[in-house]
Parts: C-alpha cells; sequence; structure tokens
C-alpha cells in the first residue's frame, strides 16, 4: 500500500465539529502539521471529507 504524507494548511477554528474530529483522526492536531499514513480507503475517505483544510502529497486523493 502506498504511503501519503497529508498537511494541515487551514486551522479547524470555527470548523463543525466532525471536521476537527477527522482532523485529529488523521493524527492532525495544529497548523503546518505534517503525517505520513498509508493510503488505505478509510483514510482517503477522511481526507476527502477536510480537502479544503489539508494537502495531500504523493497520491492522488
Amino acid at each position: 500500500m502506498a504511503k501519503i504524507k497529508i498537511t494541515q494548511v487551514k486551522s479547524g477554528i470555527d470548523r463543525s465539529e466532525r471536521q476537527k474530529l477527522t482532523l485529529k483522526a488523521l493524527g492532525l492536531k495544529k497548523m503546518n502539521a505534517t503525517v505520513e499514513v498509508e493510503a488505505t480507503p478509510q483514510i482517503l475517505g477522511m481526507v476527502r471529507k477536510v480537502d479544503h483544510l489539508v494537502k495531500v502529497d504523493g497520491a492522488k486523493a
């Protein structure tokens, strides 16, 4: 399975609780935080839900 890097580029402040929890589930806690994760269907689905808050490198999500 391919790995992707996810970087939080916008704040979770003033976002819905669901989006905040999705960022937390992805392991993103602060602005400009980066995590490297496996590109599973579950992770890609979470990325799609917060694609306006994150930047993805390594694969198309």
